[in-house]
């Protein structure tokens, strides 16, 4: 069973940083100094568990403009859909809490992901901690929830990103 955790700040978010330093540190070779970056303390983090067991993670930050990112997903929980259930997470939390604009910057080769939930690139390639990243943006008009189950109604909130009463506040 799939369930999650919300944490603000950096007290209590050992899991969260057990998946980045595996994904980011110990498979992408980013340095720790890069991942750890200090912006824990005033995140927003995400963690789904899987079994009880640590799967996948991301984090909000809000300083002016709401920026989601160190969206992680263990290795042997790839192909899951768990990635896209942590930026559906993420953005329904950043637009209830008021976003007009999500930003993030993603690693080129995943922009066809983010994509989908209707982020548009913008500027120029660059690098972050070694790897090629662009910058990339979704308005609240230009979110796309796309359905995997097929049976949505036109409502439906996994299929529109249309939030219709606002989410449990932890």
């Amino acid at each position: 069973m799939i369930t999650n955790k919300w944490i603000m700040g950096r007290e209590g978010i050992q899991d969260a940083l057990l998946i980045r330093r595996e994904v980011f540190v110990q498979e992408q070779g980013v340095s720790p100094e890069e991942e750890f970056d200090g912006l824990d303390d005033r995140a927003f983090h995400l963690i789904l568990y899987n079994d009880g067991v640590p799967a996948a993670t991301g984090r909000l930050l809000y300083n002016g403009e709401y920026h989601i990112g160190r969206i992680a997903v263990r290795k042997n929980m790839r192909q899951k859909g768990l990635g896209d259930l942590v930026v559906r997470m993420l953005l329904l939390r950043a637009f209830n809490d008021g976003a007009d604009l999500v930003t993030i910057s993603a690693q080129t080769h995943a922009v066809p992901f983010y994509e989908r939930f209707g982020f548009v690139s913008s500027g120029s390639p660059y690098q972050e901690a070694g790897i090629e990243h662009i910058f990339m943006s979704v308005t609240r008009d230009g979110l796309v929830f796309q359905s995997k189950c097929g049976s949505c109604t036109k409502d439906c909130v996994m299929r529109t990103g249309t939030v219709k009463q606002p989410l449990p506040q932890d």
